[in-house]
């Protein structure tokens, strides 16, 4: 995906980014690559791919949740920062903090932050179900299965507040039974499944409502 691709797609989400915004998405791409030599970030390197599987893939977020209506958004194993980070550059109202459990890598989301010169994003080194606060929206993307997920997310939730697992093919994970028993303490807003586009790889956005 080349950039012109990217803001064409993204404006089908309803997203129009500034030219400030663009240029931060560039320079954010241009340290993921610089740190990514010391530590291990991420294994998608090519600009047209971090484009489409990161930058893109974060964004799809909007096709469940308008993020417009919310104030706050905690991303529980952000690692690269995705989604956070790209969150923040699309909806700079977003207060955001972005939860990982390495330490390398909350030194480098900070720098991130510091370089861009996002407000209202902290990163800190914890353990999901460590926090304390309670959010609008909680993410978790790709981090573990969604039974799981729901112990170190839905505490954080507010009520009548979302948490988003963003997956790749949910079918075999999100079972009748698994389903059920989320059900029994929660809501399942909506199951969006989609593909990315140029590629088709196949992703899927769960909703969970904290009754």
């Amino acid at each position: 995906m080349t950039r012109e691709q990217f803001i064409i797609e993204l404006e089908k989400l309803g997203i129009t980014l500034t030219e400030l915004q663009r240029n931060q998405l560039e320079q954010f791409y241009q340290l993921l690559i610089s740190w990514n030599e010391k530590i291990n970030l991420t294994r998608i390197t090519s600009k047209e791919d971090v484009y489409l599987k990161h930058f893109y893939d974060s964004l799809t977020l909007v096709k469940v949740v308008n993020l417009e209506e919310k104030e706050n958004l905690c991303d529980i194993g952000t690692g690269a920062g995705f989604p956070g980070i790209v969150l923040k550059i699309a909806y700079p109202h977003l207060k955001i903090t972005l939860v990982d459990a390495l330490q390398k890598r909350v030194n480098y989301l900070n720098e991130v932050i510091k370089d861009l010169g996002l407000k209202d994003i902290t990163a800190i080194h914890v353990r999901g179900e460590d926090l304390k606060e309670k959010y609008d929206v909680v993410t978790a993307r790709a981090v573990a299965n969604i039974e799981k997920l729901l112990g170190y997310t839905m505490h954080l939730v507010k009520k009548d507040g979302v948490f988003i697992a963003m997956k790749g093919n949910i079918i075999e994970e999100l079972t009748e039974p698994v389903a059920k028993k989320i059900s029994t303490k929660y809501e399942i807003v909506k199951i969006e499944e989609f593909q990315l586009p140029y590629e088709n790889s196949q992703r899927s956005l769960i909703v969970i409502k904290n009754k």
